[in-house]
C-alpha cells in the first residue's frame, strides 16, 4: 500500500498533464457505455447458499469503474480538474441521449427492408422514458460530485494517508448519493416498495465491492501517475462549488 509521493508544490495551477486527458477520455468511455448499453439488458443469478434471486442492470457491471476514474482524478489532479471531467461526462451523456433520441424519431425509410426489424430494436435499446432518462443525468451528477467532494475533503483531514480508506469512503457516499436518488426518481410508483428499497441496497452494496476489489489497481495507476505529472494535489485553497470550470 502506497503512501503520498513526495512532490514539491508547484506555485502554478494551469499546466499541462500528460495522461489527464486520457484519464477524461476513459472516464467518459464508460460512462457512456455504461448508460447507453449496460441497461437495455437484465441480469440475473441466484446467490449460492442462500438462493436469492438477484437481478441488476448489466450496466452495474462496469458503472463503478467511472468512480474510480473519479477517484484517481481527485487524487492526482485535485477536485477543480476532476470537476471539468465530470461536466465533460454530463455534456457527453446529455448529447448522446438528446442523438439517441433524434434518431429513433427521424422517419425511417420505408424502402429498407432491414428498417422494419432495427427500428423495434433502436425503441427497445435507446428509447427510455424521460422519467427514466432525467433520474440517470441527476444521479449521475448528484453522486460524482459527491465522491470527489468527499475523496478530496478526506484527503486534507488523513493528510494524503490511506488511500483505501479515502476510495471506499468516497464510493459509500458517492454511489450512495447516486442509488438513492436514481432508483425511487425513475421506478417510485412502479416498483413496489420493498422492491425500490432492494434495489437500491443491492446496487450499492454491489458498487462498492468493485470498488473495493480494485483497490490494488487504484494503488498502482495512482502511483504511476504521481510519478509520471510530478503531481500530488491537495485542494487547501480550492472553491468546492460544482458550478465552475476553473482550475
Amino acid at each position: 500500500m502506497t503512501e503520498p509521493v513526495d512532490i514539491p508544490a508547484h506555485p502554478e495551477r494551469h499546466r499541462h498533464y500528460r495522461y489527464y486527458d486520457l484519464v477524461m477520455v476513459g472516464f467518459v468511455t464508460v460512462l457512456l457505455c455504461s448508460n447507453l448499453i449496460g441497461p437495455a439488458k437484465l441480469c440475473e443469478f441466484r446467490i449460492p447458499g442462500l438462493g436469492w434471486l438477484v437481478k441488476f442492470g448489466a450496466g452495474n457491471l462496469f458503472f463503478p469503474i467511472g468512480y474510480i476514474f473519479g477517484d484517481i482524478l481527485t487524487e492526482v489532479y485535485g477536485y477543480a480538474r476532476a470537476r471539468k471531467v465530470i461536466w465533460a461526462g454530463f455534456g457527453s451523456l446529455l448529447f448522446a441521449t438528446v442523438m439517441s433520441q433524434v434518431i429513433i424519431h427521424v422517419p425511417a425509410a420505408a424502402s429498407e427492408g432491414y428498417n422494419q426489424k432495427l427500428q423495434p430494436a433502436l425503441e427497445l435499446v435507446f428509447g427510455g422514458t424521460g422519467r427514466i432518462v432525467a433520474a440517470s443525468l441527476l444521479a449521475y451528477w448528484c453522486g460524482d460530485f459527491a465522491n470527489s467532494y468527499v475523496m478530496a475533503k478526506m484527503k486534507l483531514w488523513s493528510e494524503g494517508r490511506h488511500l483505501w480508506m479515502r476510495t471506499i469512503g468516497s464510493t459509500l457516499v458517492g454511489q450512495g448519493v447516486d442509488s438513492v436518488l436514481f432508483y425511487p426518481l425513475a421506478f417510485a410508483g412502479i416498483w413496489t416498495s420493498g422492491s425500490l428499497v432492494w434495489a437500491v441496497l443491492f446496487n450499492w452494496t454491489m458498487k462498492v465491492t468493485v470498488e473495493v476489489v480494485f483497490t490494488p489497481l487504484t494503488y498502482a495507476v495512482v502511483g504511476f501517475l504521481k510519478r509520471a505529472e510530478q503531481e500530488d494535489f491537495y485542494d487547501t485553497d480550492t472553491d468546492f462549488t460544482p458550478f465552475s470550470l476553473q482550475d
